[in-house]
């Protein structure tokens, strides 16, 4: 089964700008000033899609993720 697209939040602009962004696409769906406008937008974006929410920063390094929908792991606590 193919993956559902990622949603994620990356710098633009050498870091003057956010932008929301979901795999596969060439332009963002947003772009915002302020990173934590951009995260707010990009949880209910990929809640909606229920897929994976990823969050970088300045430099474009991973520095969380997020799980929006169906989770198949089954871990326990």
């Amino acid at each position: 089964m193919p993956r559902k697209p990622q949603v994620s939040v990356e710098p633009r602009d050498g870091g003057r700008r956010w932008a929301v962004q979901t795999d596969g696409t060439q332009r963002a769906d947003y772009l915002h000033d302020r990173k934590s406008e951009a995260i707010a937008r990009a949880r209910k974006l990929a809640g909606n899609k229920q897929t994976e929410l990823v969050i970088k920063d300045s430099a474009g390094k991973i520095v969380g993720k997020d799980s929006h929908g169906n989770d198949p792991r089954q871990i326990k606590g």
